[in-house]
């Protein structure tokens, strides 16, 4: 299987299925597609217009990333792509085993899916970048941030308390790789979080597939300006403000 990506330091979609493979052991090669422009002429959407197979299955896609390629069959869209995993290595049990477990696992994965708008464009994913002035002045600042961030810290809360942790749902399954890019969020802006959470935050963190993608991220050394509405010109580390 090939998996297409963009840039580790900043595709949070890219990261969400990359990490739940690395971290499963499933094998895949993956195919990073620089973020360049994202208009129809673009290097990028050529790229992901080649990687469509062939056969009656075949449809247009929409230009995205991530992208999985498995012998020819593409899937896109995260949760398409962690539902076709979860069918093809049932061994590995992807979603927790209990159907009422597996049911609220789908329902916070489709919250964040849908939802976490103010989250997402004030904390973009920044992977190499240290923005703690940045994440204390939106939270100060913006109220659909600071309901966002309230809204993930009550959701791990009742689920770590509910499953035992140190995982949502007690062992590693598609929920954490899906929350991933927000735990890197929350490390990039320092986030304030209480200690159950933290806690969670340390566990992802340290976990096989976010580590392998984190220090692939941080060996882009790819400055990517529409990507940076905090920094300027390269600057590494703190705010290029």
């Amino acid at each position: 299987m090939q998996l297409y990506i963009g840039n580790k330091n900043y595709s949070s979609w890219s990261m969400r299925p990359w990490v739940l493979m690395k971290q499963t052991g499933i094998a895949f090669a993956d195919v990073m597609v620089r973020f360049d422009s994202f208009q129809a002429d673009s290097k990028f959407k050529a790229t992901l217009s080649q990687a469509v197979g062939s056969g009656p299955m075949t449809v247009a896609t929409p230009g995205k990333v991530p992208l999985l390629v498995d012998n020819g069959f593409v899937v896109w869209d995260t949760l398409a792509i962690a539902e076709y995993l979860a069918e093809k290595f049932p061994e590995l049990h992807l979603w927790p085993a209990d159907m009422q477990a597996r049911a609220r696992a789908r329902s916070v994965c489709a919250e964040m899916h849908s939802g976490f708008s103010a989250l997402r464009s004030h904390f973009p994913m920044n992977i190499e970048a240290h923005l703690p002035d940045i994440g204390a002045r939106m939270l100060a600042e913006k109220a659909d941030a600071r309901a966002d961030l309230a809204r993930i810290v009550q959701m791990w809360t009742d689920l770590l308390g509910a499953h035992g942790g140190p995982f949502l749902f007690g062992h590693y399954s598609t929920v954490d790789a899906y929350f991933a890019p927000v735990v890197k969020r929350i490390v990039t802006y320092a986030l304030p979080v209480p200690p159950p959470v933290s806690d969670y935050v340390a566990a992802v963190e340290a976990s096989a597939g976010v580590v392998a993608w984190t220090k692939q991220a941080l060996a882009e050394h790819d400055f990517i300006d529409f990507d940076e509405p905090y920094r300027k010109s390269g600057v590494s580390g703190e705010s290029g403000e």
